[in-house]
């Protein structure tokens, strides 16, 4: 085979001024000076990609809230081992959001900071001695809680934040459960047998706390099921939650339930498949809306949660 190199000479152009672009500069940012609100800030944000849906997702919250639709947060352990209980408790305070989920982990360190104030052993340390995970009242206190609230009729989320409202711990107001607890919001826990340092402790009822897991996904379930017009947010967890989310919207769609135009968000520091897959792409595929937010927690939480404040 013999071949040619290509001319260009007779390539058909056109003006740029004509063409339809992606970019323009009405959607460039301003810069910010000194004396501006949170609001100027918000507004010298640029009208491009993630900056654009950080404002959107804001104001999809705020729509969810004024129209007194659901607003639910999925939560992994590294949200509140970066300090941001306070800003998703204030939250729940102003009614913003109506409810939480949690994976297993999450007790351990909601409580750990509501006890003690500070949490997040340092595994490395620790797991050469077999130290690890072997504080005693952590293991202890949340697994008597659990054991004594399931025969109470409740759930993980229920028994634990009941432990802490009731308690006196120094720092209780600093613990999403007992929030939970005291302003009668559904927090859920989604435990997977194993994962957590409670679970080697000897005070561990595996039957109450299955029970107490299975509990909480019905009633997470319930949450799910009023989805209709409301925003369903995944935050910094990558495998659990994402598949307890398809699975409690598999069975409400099942049951009859409409949930088909809401809003799901995933917010993490690296995008994994699972919450893309099952909580921003699938759910939403029959007329909903799903967004990414990449960054780092300890700041896009506190970023976003600032956005819904000032458009409310």
């Amino acid at each position: 085979m013999k071949f040619k190199p290509i001319s260009s000479s007779n390539l058909k152009t056109y003006s740029l001024k004509t063409r339809k672009s992606k970019v323009g500069i009405n959607a460039f940012a301003k810069p910010i000076t000194h004396n501006k609100t949170f609001k100027d800030f918000l507004n010298s944000l640029p009208h491009i990609l993630a900056a654009e849906n950080l404002k959107q997702i804001a104001s999809s919250i705020v729509a969810s809230h004024k129209n007194n639709k659901t607003v639910a947060v999925g939560i992994g352990a590294h949200v509140i081992k970066v300090g941001l209980n306070p800003v998703i408790i204030d939250l729940m305070e102003i009614g913003v959001i109506n409810a939480v989920a949690m994976n297993g982990a999450c007790i351990v360190h909601d409580f750990e900071i509501a006890f003690a104030g500070m949490t997040s052993e340092d595994v490395d340390a620790e797991i050469g001695a077999g130290k690890f995970g072997m504080s005693e009242e952590t293991g202890k206190l949340l697994n008597n809680a659990i054991k004594s609230g399931v025969k109470k009729g409740w759930g993980i989320g229920k028994s634990v934040g009941e432990l802490i409202n009731n308690s006196k711990y120094p720092y209780k107001d600093l613990s999403i459960l007992a929030a939970g607890a005291r302003l009668d919001i559904p927090v859920t826990v989604h435990v997977a047998i194993g994962t957590d340092i409670i679970h080697i402790h000897p005070q561990m009822d595996g039957k109450a706390t299955g029970e107490g897991s299975s509990r909480d996904f019905k009633l997470f379930a319930g949450v799910v099921a009023n989805l209709e017009g409301g925003v369903y947010l995944n935050i910094g967890s990558a495998v659990l939650l994402p598949e307890i989310f398809l699975k409690a919207l598999t069975l409400v769609r099942n049951l009859g339930h409409k949930v088909e135009k809401f809003t799901t968000v995933n917010m993490d520091f690296i995008q994994h498949y699972r919450p893309l897959t099952n909580v921003v792409r699938r759910p939403t595929k029959k007329g909903g809306k799903g967004y990414t937010l990449t960054g780092h927690h300890e700041i896009m939480v506190p970023l976003l949660a600032a956005a819904v404040k000032e458009e409310l």
